[in-house]
């Protein structure tokens, strides 16, 4: 499942609408990848959003 092991963002629901306002289920699944991380002090594989990597990298000077 695409979920983020730093924030726990993962997937959110809605409906699709089309031009007769037919609502169908569709699903929006956040932008996990996998990378090695420096989490408290050791580097760890981890599924992570790319909006907490951005903000790693923003943090890191």
């Amino acid at each position: 499942m695409a979920k983020c092991e730093v924030c726990g963002r993962g997937p959110q629901f809605g409906n699709n609408v089309s031009f007769s306002q037919r609502h169908t289920k569709r699903r929006w699944n956040a932008n996990v990848q996998k990378r090695r991380v420096l989490l408290n002090g050791e580097m760890r594989q981890v599924k992570i959003c790319t909006s907490c990597l951005k903000t790693m990298t923003k943090t890191k000077g």
